[in-house]
């Protein structure tokens, strides 16, 4: 069996979930405080996975909304994904500001609920922590020309399978361009496409830990908006992420893309006419389904290629 019976947990203790969130919670409110002075109040896009402007796992060359002279306010996001009897739920907490009116940096810790299945799920750790940044380097215009933008997602304390097989926290890190049009020559059918590459040492975002070494992997967007009930809109897209085929200290793993279908719901109602870092509503609720892996070894299936995933954004 490819987990050797590691039976323990290694490096640091287990915190208790009350305590993560404690923590978190602090951090969120510390960020309310300080930018409280802001002059600029940022109604909430729609943060990611792992709290980047962006669908549901890939950012979006938008950052979020800010002003031409200082700092937005806070927003926060939180992310479940259900991945099933072997991999456990993942919890994201997310908390991300805007800054000049084309940089966006925030904070995002994974909080991880072990699976059931007592050979496998002990590779899993409690959670890391991810910091993101992204600078906007080419707007948007209502022509043909895309927003552009460049950033980062740097993780730590990163204990997934290699890091529990080799009994040490790890750390690894993304760097991608990405652009993004929304095209509104469609009147009633705004439509929304993303395009994007990145050099990366992560597996599956680092909820399967580290590749081997950095590779470049591409991913890309399309979704399109459409009038939901009452005054919300609906956006109903697909995102596909290309992954590192290895994991590191697991040589012989094989890791597919992910895929995910999801829908964002807009209670305010507001279609992304102007792209989706001008027009933003306080509040977005995305549901979704990723399709993650099943067997990456022969007799191994981590049981997750179609699982539930839900996030909630608010701007304050």
């Amino acid at each position: 069996m490819w987990y050797k019976g590691q039976r323990h947990k290694v490096g640091r203790g287990r915190m208790g979930y009350g305590s993560q969130c404690g923590s978190i919670l602090a951090i969120m409110l510390q960020a309310i405080i300080v930018t409280g002075i802001g002059t600029n109040s940022a109604s909430g896009q729609s943060l990611n996975w792992e709290g980047q402007d962006g669908i549901f796992v890939t950012p979006l060359a938008y950052p979020v909304p800010s002003g031409e002279k200082g700092f937005s306010r806070p927003i926060i996001s939180y992310h479940y994904l259900e991945a099933g009897e072997v991999l456990g739920g993942f919890h994201q907490a997310s908390v991300t500001m805007g800054a000049f009116h084309r940089i966006e940096f925030g904070y995002t810790r994974d909080i991880h609920q072990e699976g059931r299945t007592a050979s496998l799920s002990k590779l899993w750790g409690n959670g890391f922590n991810a910091f993101h940044g992204k600078l906007n380097i080419l707007s948007e215009r209502r022509a043909w020309r895309p927003a552009l933008s460049v950033g980062f997602v740097a993780r730590t304390q990163v204990q997934n399978v290699g890091g529990v097989i080799t009994q040490k926290e790890t750390n690894n890190a993304d760097f991608y361009v990405v652009a993004t049009k929304t095209v509104t020559q469609l009147r009633k059918l705004p439509l929304v496409f993303n395009v994007g590459f990145k050099a990366t040492n992560a597996s599956l975002l680092g909820l399967a830990g580290n590749a081997p070494a950095y590779q470049g992997r591409v991913f890309g967007a399309a979704a399109f908006a459409v009038k939901g009930p009452g005054r919300s809109t609906i956006l109903l897209g697909s995102e596909v992420l290309q992954q590192p085929r290895r994991i590191q200290d697991l040589p012989t793993a094989v890791v597919p893309t992910t895929i995910t279908y999801a829908a964002r719901i807009i209670p305010a109602g507001a279609l992304p006419l102007h792209g989706w870092g001008v027009e933003s509503p306080r509040l977005t609720i995305d549901l979704g389904v990723a399709q993650v892996a099943n067997t990456v070894l022969p007799g191994v299936d981590l049981q997750a290629r179609h699982q539930f995933a839900l996030g909630i954004s608010y701007g304050f």
